[in-house]
């Protein structure tokens, strides 16, 4: 098949491929799988065809009260060392093919033996089969935070959803509680056994665990909700989010004062930020000076503890390198150090700093200047 024909090929497909939406949690018993069964109801008196493939209650009372009056697709009963044990059906929900079906636990392993190793799996195919899937998944179970799920919990999580299954969505909706709430929550049995409270909050439902977790599921739902802005709505009524971009030299002094202050400014407004170091032929490794390597290593890591995302780039044009990545990353403001005497030298020889005002108030980006 050539590749015009396969491009057509996987348009349809994607045309065809039912909608997907995902409910994201900071952790188990935020209420998640409530949410799922409050939406079957509303969706089934609205007339849709909803079943549920798989629910895990996890005999919680309030969750369990929502599944009476819901459509269930049986479960598969399979034996696995010596213990019969429920098993989503996948083949059932394709043979049924209803409009939207409920799956739980998108992290899930299958029993040994099934067609798919893991559940997320089987939801890609009952997506390419045309039905709608509603399915809920932990922060913790992303890929992508593996690490920084160990470092905040100290637990090695082994059941992952691979990022992109989240970028398939059409919608990620994160499900929500304050740490306090949740502990509370704990506390009154909603989540587990009375017996487990204790063991839970001298473990992983301890306060500062769980703000960090909560923060990781509000980040991956705003970069969610970012990327569908950016596929979804058209440029010309498109509010550009801020985004910034911390264009630094090899002078650590400077570097660092303009690493913080644009930290504080992103923080300010919740917005991705860039650290951009352009290496030009005068600073390449053979020739710039150790003491000032090392430097310009520390303020790049320090950057990236602040949350950013370090670029460097080799290029003996500055203003064409900080363009390129304004353009690339969509940036709305650009942050640089108050020019020192070196600087203004080169900026008197070479024009550098009046193009770089030409070329952003062309495109419509702010130029900040931090002392």
């Amino acid at each position: 098949m050539n590749q015009n024909a396969e491009h057509f090929l996987n348009l349809l497909r994607q045309s065809r491929r039912g909608k997907f939406k995902v409910y994201i949690g900071m952790s188990a018993g935020v209420g998640k799988s409530y949410r799922m069964l409050q939406e079957a109801h509303a969706l089934l008196r609205a007339g849709i065809d909803v079943k549920i493939g798989f629910i895990e209650t996890h005999n919680r009372t309030e969750t369990q009260a929502l599944v009476a009056g819901l459509p269930l697709v049986p479960r598969r009963r399979l034996f696995y060392k010596g213990r019969e044990l429920d098993e989503m059906d996948l083949q059932a929900i394709l043979n049924l093919h209803p409009e939207l079906v409920i799956v739980d636990e998108l992290a899930h392993t299958n029993i040994p033996g099934s067609k798919n190793e893991k559940r997320w799996q089987d939801v890609v195919e009952i997506l390419d089969a045309g039905i709608n899937v509603i399915s809920a998944v932990n922060i913790q179970h992303i890929e992508s935070l593996y690490t920084s799920v160990r470092n905040i919990t100290g637990i090695d999580v082994t059941e992952r959803v691979p990022d992109r299954i989240l970028q398939m969505a059409d919608e990620v909706v994160n499900i929500d509680l304050t740490a306090d709430e949740l502990i509370t929550r704990l506390k009154d049995g909603k989540i587990y056994d009375k017996a487990k409270v204790g063991t839970a909050l001298n473990n992983f439902f301890q306060v500062e665990r769980i703000l960090q977790l909560r923060e990781l599921a509000l980040r991956e739902v705003a970069t969610a909700v970012e990327r569908k802005i950016e596929t979804s709505v058209p440029t010309s009524v498109k509010a550009k989010p801020e985004r910034f971009l911390a264009a630094i030299s090899s002078n650590h002094d400077i570097a660092r004062r303009v690493i913080r202050k644009t930290a504080r400014l992103a923080a300010y407004y919740n917005s991705r930020w860039f650290v951009l170091y352009v290496q030009t032929p005068a600073e390449n490794s053979d020739r710039i000076k150790l003491d000032l390597q090392r430097h310009l290593i520390n303020n790049l890591k320090l950057a990236t503890e602040l949350g950013a995302e370090v670029i460097q780039v080799k290029d003996s044009n500055i203003v064409n390198s900080i363009m390129a990545e304004v353009e690339k990353r969509n940036v709305t403001t650009v942050c640089i150090g108050k020019p020192h005497l070196t600087l203004i030298q080169i900026i008197l020889r070479t024009n550098a700093f009046n193009q770089l005002l030409t070329k952003l108030s062309g495109s419509d980006t702010d130029l900040i200047i931090l002392s």
